[in-house]
């Protein structure tokens, strides 16, 4: 298809360079998550470099061989600790060890303070004495004042696959050592502390998969059961406390409405009026750039947007000053100074991975730093629009249309709709992604919709794809099909459905549902057999995850085989391309096998590609490069041949 020489598939399928970028408490050092030669590295940047070349720039930290930084924090304004990631649970990408790390900003003093291989050799000495401790680690609170010592959660794997009760620890960032300050209510616990360090809040779900925030009036005092979830309702999470710790900001909603962002009373344990509200829910706050309190919102109503809470903020500042800069690309705080006078921000958009900055505060000068990922030219890039319409039942749904660049009025175009995977907790957005960029820079529109049980839109819209597995939940995909077709988008003769996870589910379940809609369908570590799910995969393995099941998917025998695709294959007319990978632990491979092998038993020809090294979701970015190639091959046999419909032979 046109515009296939113009964008290199392996330039899409590469990782980006520089992922986070975050200044220290003076400002004296950045750090970044880059990599270099091929190497995960983490990167200490002399700000004072940036404006003079003559300065030491800085240096490298090399994670374990086989790991990469998965996430870091500035502690004080010298050190900063790490987690690293390896690649293991069978996803698409390094999880985290469980381990915290630290080093000095020169590179010095680096120390293993926590994790199962503790007291092993590793950087200075001071830690050798440590014993391994089998559980894994998170930063709660850098205890801001504190230089020495931070508040980290620790979740133990005693617990066995359902887990155990999350504990808080205040932990010395020199050496490790740490004592006890509380212990969550319940398993796999998440924490909001106050902005004295105290933890307050702990929440997370019981084994009904409900959710339960727990709150106490300090340190010592006694845990309260303040919100339990339901099926049919949310509770509200606490967020952040506002500056003074009298009030949380919180999310909110009325049952069966879209959630807001409130305040929380401490005194009267007393929700306040909304201080914002829209038609979707907050994907973030802004904190003010000294990070004490909450200014305002970041949501996705369509296109990313941000409101005021407090109009004058130097946050909400920051960001306007930036966002009229670079009309089109999607503003955020990503980190700043403990005085709040520089900020890192980031500008991103559909088009381009995105740019980072240091904004001066006081004059307003943005000096570019990093770009994520600098080979990619936002000007050879698709561009996406926000959709709406109305499904078969009268239900309003977003999606998004991604053109070939040069044919944003295009018509009657071959067209793939990409079906997000989840399908709960997960929502299709306003951004780059070189899946996208892959089918659209490549001559195929590409629709995405958010059906029901999709995130943001609120409760009664999440719950309304409750057990719609097949049924309602797929509908919404045939009807954004349809409407595409109507509105003269999509060339009805030249369709293909893609998807991942339970996007792959879609993919084959709209090919049987709707023999006569799609030419061709990409199932990508998709679940084929409705019944496995209890069987096979790392969900069944808790208590709550079979809550999860029976609430989400239901667990009637017939309706899971009526709706499982590998059951309905004598319905089947599209051709069929199938992507695995060996490791996979959310959607074991036995999934694509069966139905490669149902597909081989009926004789029916059909396109598979397997990685046995690669999990939920490539990663490797030569197994990208070639996933895409076989994509794109695909496509163009079926639905990219001239004017006419396609059909591989």
């Amino acid at each position: 298809m046109a515009g296939a020489a113009e964008v290199s598939l392996t330039d899409l399928a590469r990782h980006t360079q520089y992922d986070k970028v975050k200044i220290s408490g003076d400002g004296h050092f950045l750090a970044a998550t880059t990599v270099v030669d091929g190497k995960p590295l983490l990167a200490m940047i002399n700000t004072e470099a940036l404006i003079d070349p003559t300065k030491p720039k800085g240096t490298m930290v090399k994670p374990r061989e086989g790991n990469q930084v998965v996430d870091f924090w500035w502690v004080n304004d010298h050190r900063v600790l790490y987690t690293e990631g390896a690649k293991v649970s069978g996803f698409d990408r390094p999880f985290s060890t469980g381990e915290i790390f630290a080093v000095n900003a020169d590179g010095s003093d680096p120390e293993l303070l926590f994790g199962y291989r503790a007291g092993a050799s590793y950087g200075a000495t001071r830690t050798q004495h440590r014993e391994p401790e089998r559980a894994s680690a998170w930063l709660i609170d850098p205890l801001k004042g504190d230089e020495n010592h931070v508040l980290i959660g620790v979740n133990p794997w005693s617990g066995g696959a359902d887990g155990a009760y999350t504990e808080v620890y205040v932990m010395d960032v020199r050496d490790g050592t740490k004592h006890r300050v509380a212990t969550a209510p319940l398993l796999n616990a998440s924490f909001v502390a106050d902005h004295h360090g105290v933890v307050r809040f702990a929440f997370g779900l019981d084994n009904h998969f409900f959710q339960q925030v727990y709150y106490r009036a300090g340190d010592g005092q006694p845990w309260e059961l303040i919100f339990q979830g339901t099926e049919e309702h949310s509770v509200s999470t606490p967020l952040a406390f506002g500056r003074d710790d009298s009030r949380v900001y919180m999310s909110c909603a009325a049952p069966g409405k879209v959630a807001g962002l409130c305040t929380w009373d401490v005194a009267t344990k007393a929700m306040q009026a909304p201080v914002w509200s829209g038609d979707v829910e907050p994907e973030a706050l802004v904190h003010s750039l000294d990070g004490q309190d909450v200014v305002g919102v970041y949501s996705m109503p369509g296109t990313p947007t941000v409101q005021a809470i407090v109009p004058d903020a130097d946050a909400i500042k920051a960001i306007g000053l930036m966002s009229r800069a670079l009309p089109g690309e999607s503003v955020r705080v990503v980190s700043s100074t403990d005085d709040g006078k520089k900020a890192v921000m980031l500008a991103s958009s559909d088009m381009d991975p995105g740019s980072f900055y240091l904004l001066d505060m006081s004059t307003g000068k943005a000096t570019p730093l990093l770009k994520r990922a600098g080979w990619i030219n936002p000007d050879q890039m698709a561009a996406m629009q926000p959709v709406q319409f109305k499904a078969r039942d009268g239900l309003l749904l977003h999606g998004y249309l991604s053109t070939p660049p040069g044919k944003e009025q295009g018509k009657h175009m071959p067209m793939v709709v990409y079906v997000h995977g989840g399908p709960f907790f997960v929502r299709d957005n306003w951004k780059y992604d070189p899946y996208v960029q892959m089918m659209a820079t490549h001559g195929y529109a590409v629709l995405q919709v958010n059906f029901r049980g999709s995130a943001g839109y609120g409760d009664a819209f999440a719950h309304a794809g409750y057990r719609q597995w097949g049924g309602a939940m797929q509908d919404d995909v045939t009807d954004a099909t349809r409407w595409a077709i109507a509105q003269g988008i999509a060339d009805p003769r030249r369709i293909c459905i893609f998807g991942g996870s339970y996007g792959g589910y879609a993919a084959l379940e709209g090919a049987v549902k709707e023999p006569d809609l799609y030419r061709c369908a990409i199932g990508y570590v998709g679940v084929y057999d409705l019944a496995r799910m209890y069987t096979d995969g790392d969900i069944s393995d808790r208590v709550s995850g079979k809550a999860y099941l029976r609430q989400s998917l239901g667990a009637d025998p017939a309706e899971l085989a009526a709706h499982s695709p590998i059951n309905q294959l004598d319905q089947l007319k599209a051709g069929v391309m199938l992507i695995v990978g060996g490791q996979d632990k959310r959607v074991p491979p036995i999934h694509g096998e069966s139905l490669h092998a149902a597909l081989n038993q009926r004789g029916i020809a059909h396109e598979w590609l397997y990685k046995p090294d690669e999990a939920h979701g490539f990663y490797d970015e030569k197994n990208t490069a070639e996933l895409f190639q076989q994509v794109t091959g695909f496509l163009d046999r079926y639905i990219g041949s001239g004017e006419q419909a396609g059909g591989a032979p």
